[in-house]
């Protein structure tokens, strides 16, 4: 996995992968492929990171693990490849986005368009054993996510933090308030979709870009006619 860290990322979390903790993870990560299916597929690991350079980072979107169904995660969290039935999460963040914003919601949950806009989509644990969530949880991710939220938090550059539901706001330490905009609430999950509904959490957010002088958001995303 060490070589397909994305350049834009190599001077802040290049360190990392020479700590003694991704070696182990890396490995545990290879063996359990050698087992069965783990999701995405090796080279869209840092597929987040891709999508989204360094420098461009406007709003970073905690998600926990990648979907563990067959060809549903690529990488980003809470999106799915095209073709892919949305997932009720990310159908109650478009209801949310569409009570909010107006905006229509689309036919699919791709959510590449908010990638390539400065919006980070960072999951927690970035494998997964196939039809096991959570199964590569407390491996060593996590050490290496928490290094890319300071990552993003370092920088001179403010950003907009957004964590939803408890696991995602035990990021809080890491995280500048007095710098940086955080976004919390309630998990967009059908188990707490009602607390998240009403939250306005878009409106949140591009108040927070427009304040700190970054183009805004255009959260629309486009219909595939899938």
């Amino acid at each position: 996995m060490t070589d397909t860290l994305p350049e834009s990322w190599q001077a802040v979390l290049g360190e990392e992968l020479h700590k003694p903790y991704f070696k182990e993870l890396t490995e545990f990560v290879e063996e359990e492929r050698a087992k069965g299916p783990v999701y995405p597929p090796r080279e869209e690991v840092f597929a987040a990171l891709e999508a989204t350079p360094y420098d461009q980072v406007k709003v970073l979107v905690l998600g926990q693990d990648p979907y563990h169904g067959e060809g549903q995660g690529h990488g980003l969290c809470f999106s799915v490849r095209p073709g892919v039935k949305t997932p009720p999460s990310l159908r109650n963040i478009y209801k949310e986005m569409h009570q909010e914003l107006g905006h229509p919601v689309p036919d699919n949950g791709y959510l590449m368009p908010w990638a390539r806009q400065g919006v980070l989509l960072l999951n927690a644990v970035l494998t997964v054993r196939g039809g096991e969530a959570n199964s590569h949880k407390g491996k060593g991710w996590e050490k290496f996510t928490d290094a890319v939220i300071r990552a993003v938090a370092s920088r001179p550059d403010p950003a907009v933090f957004v964590l939803w539901g408890n696991y995602a706001q035990k990021k809080l330490p890491l995280i500048d308030e007095e710098r940086h905009v955080v976004v919390k609430g309630a998990h967009p999950s059908p188990l707490s979709a009602k607390k998240f509904f009403g939250s306005r959490p878009f409106s949140q957010i591009d108040a927070a870009i427009e304040a700190q002088g970054h183009q805004p958001i255009d959260w629309r995303i486009p219909d595939l006619g899938a």
